[in-house]
């Protein structure tokens, strides 16, 4: 292993501010058990709020689950340790709800209720029903 040098750790610091600067992470987050919405609060005062359980393998999460989770990294991740699940703050604001792979079964599922909207809407009598 490489020795540090105190420029390599200045420069490394250095980064990290920049990130916490510019980069969008939680000050606190909450999970709703009402709603069923976790709330993201970012460092700019911005609110974000998902559905956890549309988060790959979360699913079946139950309510107590979900509340056990910790902000990470000074905000840029949450972690839930009984779900032994992690998604970064950035990556959660930006859509993405898991793998490659599950974000484009989720996109098709999505396209589907789409066409079954513009059908519905340019006069056919289909009733619209979200796949679940």
């Amino acid at each position: 292993m490489a020795d540090l040098t105190d420029e390599d750790i200045e420069a490394a610091s250095e980064r990290g501010r920049i990130e916490f600067e510019t980069k969008p992470h939680a000050a606190r987050a909450r999970y709703d058990r009402r709603t069923g919405m976790m709330t993201l609060v970012l460092h700019n005062g911005c609110s974000f709020m998902f559905p956890p359980r549309e988060l790959q393998g979360m699913s079946g999460a139950s309510d107590d689950d979900l509340e056990a989770f910790e902000l990470s990294g000074v905000g840029f991740g949450l972690h839930w340790e009984a779900l032994d699940t992690d998604f970064t703050v950035p990556g959660l604001l930006s859509g993405e709800f898991g793998t490659n792979r599950f974000m484009a079964t989720r996109r098709a599922r999505l396209r589907s209720i789409y066409e079954q909207l513009v059908q519905s809407a340019s006069g056919t009598d289909q009733d619209v029903q979200a796949a679940e």
